[in-house]
């Protein structure tokens, strides 16, 4: 709006106008919604699919956005250091992510019953990668199936990651990390 203000005012009555003396309005900030570590519970019971179950588990247990999850190789992880090795996440950057023991086996799990090639989660057909309408798709779903009648979002798992953890003493320079 203030640029706006500024470009009426130099095109229109040709006349400059100091910009510092407009005061900008203060966004408001909100904290994020977030599941409570029962409707997580829920949610996560609620999903029968294998494949579905996994992806959202791990979106949960591992903060993950949903480009994240769905660019995942099978490569990306490391067993042996129970660690998810993300790359080319926001801003083009790579990390790892500790990854949980029961992540670890329900993970085993999917990829004995589904054998993906090359992405880790695939869509319907082999090498081709998950949709992330699929994926919004299996998320309301499963809120539906658990009875959650909140309005939340997919993202709202990364937010319940951090603050879960965040709540169980977590140091937040740690969590910020990864």
């Amino acid at each position: 709006m203030i640029t706006s203000i500024k470009l009426f005012f130099q095109t229109i009555i040709k006349k400059e106008i100091l910009i510092e003396d407009i005061q900008r309005p203060r966004m408001a900030k909100h904290l994020p919604d977030i599941f409570s570590p029962q409707e997580i519970e829920l949610l996560l019971k609620s999903i029968k699919n294998i494949k579905h179950k996994a992806m959202l588990s791990l979106i949960y247990a591992c903060g993950l956005r949903r480009s994240e999850i769905i660019n995942l190789r099978i490569n990306a992880v490391d067993s042996n250091r129970r660690l998810l090795i993300i790359k080319g996440a926001k801003g083009n950057k790579d990390r790892l992510v500790p990854l949980p023991e029961s992540m670890i086996e329900m993970l085993r799990d999917y990829f004995r019953a589904s054998r993906p090639e090359y992405w880790l989660f695939e869509g319907n057909r082999k090498g081709v990668q998950y949709s992330e309408t699929s994926l919004r798709e299996v998320f309301i779903h499963a809120m539906k199936a658990a009875g959650i009648k909140k309005s939340l979002t997919l993202h709202c798992l990364r937010h319940s990651y951090a603050t879960h953890l965040l709540e169980n003493g977590v140091d937040l320079r740690f969590i910020q990390t990864i």
